[in-house]
């Protein structure tokens, strides 16, 4: 599964990732969804509208991850960490806490102790990596949808 998230390279390969992982573990899953990336303040990684059918991500975190990460398995291992938090909500997890520790309970099962995004989902996100707090946002919530999001779970009627 590790080599599958290192090879991603679009939102949509990683969430295929997320869903494997959360499914071998939880044995739960929920079909189509969207995601939205959206201009929010640097202390929020993303959300879920309870009810809602879209995830929503943090661009500028996002960037800011983008242009620090030393190779695709860092970024890919960050955007695990927030996709699956995000998605794990969606099944119906509302609480914080217990959210936070299901998604490094996803990322140990998948990747073992020494991944990427094992080692974000079990940290602070904003001690492990200082720089998220200076993530340049206006702040605005401008909301950017992600097109061909879940193409696995859509493709049936979908085209």
């Amino acid at each position: 599964m590790a080599d599958r998230l290192d090879r991603a390279g679009e939102y949509d390969q990683v969430f295929a990732v997320v869903r494997d992982a959360v499914w071998r573990h939880l044995r739960r899953e929920r079909s189509g969804l969207g995601l939205g990336l959206a201009q929010l303040p640097p202390y929020l990684g993303g959300f879920w509208p309870v009810t809602g059918n879209l995830l929503v991500l943090n661009e500028s975190l996002v960037e800011s991850v983008r242009a620090h990460a030393r190779s695709p398995r860092e970024l890919n291992g960050f955007l695990f960490v927030l996709l699956a938090h995000e998605y794990i909500h969606a099944l119906g997890y509302l609480d914080e806490r217990s959210t936070r520790k299901l998604t490094a309970e996803v990322a140990l099962a998948a990747f073992g102790p020494e991944h990427p995004a094992t080692k974000l989902a079990s940290g602070d996100l904003w001690r492990m990596l200082p720089f998220l707090r200076d993530a340049p946002s206006d702040g605005s919530g401008r909301l950017r949808i992600v097109s061909g999001f879940d193409r696995g779970a859509t493709a049936s009627y979908i085209r």
